[in-house]
């Protein structure tokens, strides 16, 4: 492992490294291996007690055991660790708020660069979306377009196979560790995935067991990777739409395939129509509307800067007053909710949503404003 990739695996396991320290240093230094390495006198004497503590973490190496532990489970299978100051890290991700310090990967690496459309879906498809699913990645990949989803039951593993089938390739974004697949029958699609020039993808380490707060914040990175997100089928309740609505906070297009009004896992892709996604009825259709995507995306091929890629937030009027409500002290939920504002559902909703967007943090149960 290089120097780059070890300071910045070993950067998420210091004490109060958090995210938003992480990017306005990295600002200042551009690589992991400057905030260690590099004299402090090249930085703002603002930043020099947070540097001095972080190389006195990194000398008293208590993070040396968790770091091992994951630089082996990752050689064992076979995966990169990708840091978002790497070149290797893709562009189209590192421009979205809260992009993901670290990547992991099996498979190709190429592929994070090519153009890509994510497929996304019901777990509970209709034969017809089956179809679709399958056939629409079919003529996308066959296209040139790098066919991406998240591993799931239904839509997901059409959209892969589709890609597959027609020779394309195709990246899986796992809310799990590298080294564990989820669900368990997708194994062998996995397998299949890596062994025809796929890859497979997440960000969180190693051993990571598929909790229900993962599947969110990996869904903002397949819409994130992509130029445009395709819903097949989705209720109105669904990861489907939260994966829509990350990608119209990116600047990402969104397509939606209309069907039956008497079908559930059709109100979502009417629900988004409605919002302004566009209503395709064939594939070529999605292959016009990025024709314009696709050009920006080969002009900004290269390495961006940093400083460049770390757009303000967007946030909800609902966010914002749970920002208020939640101030700069370590809270618990039942603190929060203590006040009847909000309910408990919607209170973990905004909780994740403000997780994502680098707002606030969590440890031990506690939230803490960071902005």
């Amino acid at each position: 492992m290089d120097r780059e990739c070890h300071y910045a695996l070993v950067s998420q396991h210091l004490e109060n490294f958090t995210p938003k320290f992480q990017r306005q240093l990295l600002e200042q230094a551009l690589t992991y291996s400057a905030i260690f390495e590099q004299s402090l006198q090249d930085f703002p004497e603002l930043f020099h007690p947070l540097l001095q503590n972080l190389r006195n973490q990194y000398e008293q190496a208590s993070w040396r055991e968790t770091v091992d532990n994951i630089e082996r489970r990752s050689e064992n299978c076979g995966a990169y660790i990708i840091p978002i100051t790497s070149a290797d890290y893709p562009n189209q991700l590192r421009q979205i708020v809260g992009a993901p310090r670290l990547l992991y990967l099996r498979g190709n690496i190429e592929n994070l660069h090519l153009p890509q459309i994510a497929v996304v879906g019901s777990r509970r498809m209709t034969r017809g979306g089956a179809d679709n699913a399958r056939a629409w990645s079919q003529y996308l990949a066959a296209g040139g377009f790098v066919i991406t989803s998240g591993l799931a039951h239904g839509v997901d593993g059409a959209a892969h196979s589709g890609a597959l089938d027609a020779g394309g390739k195709t990246i899986a974004v796992m809310a799990t560790g590298i080294d564990a697949v989820y669900p368990r029958a997708h194994l062998k699609l996995a397998e299949q995935i890596i062994d025809q020039g796929g890859t497979l993808l997440t960000e969180f380490d190693p051993a990571t067991k598929p909790l229900a707060t993962n599947f969110p914040r990996r869904n903002r990175i397949i819409s994130g990777l992509s130029l445009g997100v395709l819903v097949i089928e989705a209720a109105l309740r669904s990861g489907s739409l939260i994966t829509a609505r990350y990608a119209l906070e990116q600047d990402r297009e969104v397509f939606a395939i209309p069907g039956s009004i008497h079908n559930p896992q059709s109100r979502g892709c009417h629900h988004l129509i409605k919002q302004g996604a566009h209503l395709v009825e064939r594939a070529e259709e999605i292959v016009d509307q990025l024709k314009g995507a696709l050009a920006g995306l080969a002009l900004t091929a290269r390495p961006i800067p940093l400083s460049a890629a770390m757009p303000q937030p967007q946030i909800e009027a609902d966010e914002l007053r749970l920002l208020e409500r939640l101030g700069y002290e370590p809270a618990d939920m039942d603190s929060l909710i203590s006040d009847g504002s909000f309910s408990v559902a919607e209170l973990s909703r905004l909780l994740v949503a403000l997780e994502i967007k680098g707002l606030i943090e969590s440890q031990n149960g506690l939230y803490q404003r960071l902005r």
